[in-house]
């Protein structure tokens, strides 16, 4: 049995282009899909803050070090420049791979910088 679980989060990204007659998916900088394990033409899952828009697209590679983070396509419907957005990606696991599974976590503040990294979401009190 294979249980599907988070693989990596880029949490509170901003998007810099929404580009509506480009061939489609989500543009990431380079060394934020290296620094959360995300590969080119892999299934992302966006949440946006602002609206509460939840779509499905595939990443493909920005340049490195740009911060870009460009919604494109018919996605672009679904997102405005400067939102606040989470990509999230997901796999299946086995059961003996939970245990010791771990997220790759990447936080960023303004401008799409890198403020941290971690592997395990602080637990939400009451």
């Amino acid at each position: 049995m294979y249980t599907i679980m988070l693989k990596a989060k880029l949490h509170m990204a901003r998007v810099t282009h929404a580009v509506l007659d480009y061939e489609g998916s989500c543009a990431i900088d380079g060394e934020l899909l290296d620094l959360a394990g995300i590969r080119e033409n892999e299934q992302i899952q966006i949440y946006d803050v602002e609206n509460g828009n939840r779509f499905t697209t595939y990443a493909i590679r920005g340049e490195a070090g740009s911060r870009l983070i460009s919604i494109n396509g018919a996605a672009a419907h679904q997102a405005q420049v400067g939102d606040r957005v989470i990509i999230c990606s997901y796999a299946h696991y086995a059961e003996h791979e939970l245990a010791t599974h771990q997220p790759a976590l990447v936080y960023l503040q303004d401008g799409n910088q890198i403020s941290h990294t971690s592997h395990a979401i602080p637990v939400q009190f009451a």
